[in-house]
């Protein structure tokens, strides 16, 4: 949209003549075979881990997404060190780890993912745990209205109304593209929001805190709507 440091990537910020010369790879990779996707996608994420700039994000993939984040570099997680914690306005807070997530049931949605920017993914498979389970499990106190998402970038957050983040195409996301989601992708668990736009579904998630009134997140603090519908999007359908 989207903690402790453990492994930070290394370098100094992407400069014009890297972006450039990034360019001129990017292209000539598309025009030579499909399979040389995946590496030109792996030279985004390492190029916007180190792009305080944002200007990484600008350069074309053909995959379809852009690779942003609002900081200069965010630490990678894994199954050894990943938490995500729930609290807030709740009766049970818990912390789980992401062997504890894959092991809940898991729900998948296949949606067009959409950016304010213009850009758009059709059919994308996410899986996950709906976040309605995770709430649920905590036990939302009746002064619960609403849901702040918090990041391991250190600077990220979204939040939800409580009965939107209770919708069953709401997902604490594991999964994209039928696999493991990546640390570029907001990995290894992001907030999944279908019916809005993307910057709603926060990269890196490690917070999920309930809250009596919505807390406008890092872009609706900037200026973007705090309710995201893509438009056509049913904004009363899809509850849990």
């Amino acid at each position: 949209m989207t903690g402790h440091q453990e492994r930070e990537p290394q370098g100094p910020p992407v400069g014009r003549r890297a972006l450039l010369g990034m360019l001129g790879a990017g292209a000539a990779a598309f025009a030579t075979a499909p399979f040389l996707q995946q590496r030109w996608e792996d030279v985004l994420g390492a190029a916007s881990q180190n792009d305080p700039t944002g200007l990484s994000g600008l350069l074309p993939n053909p995959g379809g997404f852009r690779y942003y984040s609002v900081v200069g570099s965010v630490p990678h997680k894994d199954a050894t060190n990943y938490r995500l914690r729930v609290g807030g306005l709740v009766d049970r807070p818990a912390t789980y780890t992401l062997d504890q997530l894959r092991a809940l049931p898991q729900t998948r949605i296949v949606h067009d993912v959409q950016c304010t920017d213009g850009w758009r993914v059709k059919q994308t498979p996410f899986e996950g745990v709906r976040l309605a389970d995770l709430l649920d499990a905590a036990g939302v106190r009746s002064s619960g209205a609403a849901v702040r998402f918090t990041c391991f970038d250190g600077a990220y957050s979204e939040s939800l109304t409580l009965e939107q983040a209770r919708r069953s195409d709401v997902l604490i996301a594991l999964r994209m593209q039928d696999g493991p989601i990546s640390h570029a992708h907001g990995g290894p668990v992001r907030l999944y929001v279908a019916p809005m736009y993307f910057y709603k579904s926060a990269k890196w998630l490690s917070g999920i805190s309930v809250t009596d009134a919505v807390v406008p997140g890092y872009w609706e603090e900037r200026g973007y709507d705090i309710d995201g519908w893509l438009d056509g999007a049913d904004r009363r359908g899809e509850a849990a």
